[in-house]
């Protein structure tokens, strides 16, 4: 059975809600992904292991430091 924590990591990134500021419709748009605003600070895009995958490597491309 897979480790439950794994699989959180490898369906959702977690940031700061500032840093999608100008690229929220664009990851939208581009990606089949949900974006959640679980509180004012910090949103989840949640998706397919495969579209966040995407969704990191674009992110990355556009400077947002992922950890």
């Amino acid at each position: 059975m897979p480790d439950p924590a794994r699989l959180r990591d490898s369906t959702q990134i977690v940031l700061p809600c500032g840093v999608l500021n100008g690229l929220r419709e664009k990851l939208e748009a581009d990606f089949m992904i949900t974006i959640f605003e679980g509180d004012e600070q910090h949103c989840r895009i949640i998706g397919s292991p495969v579209e966040i995958k995407e969704v990191s490597s674009f992110l990355s491309r556009q400077g947002v430091p992922l950890q």
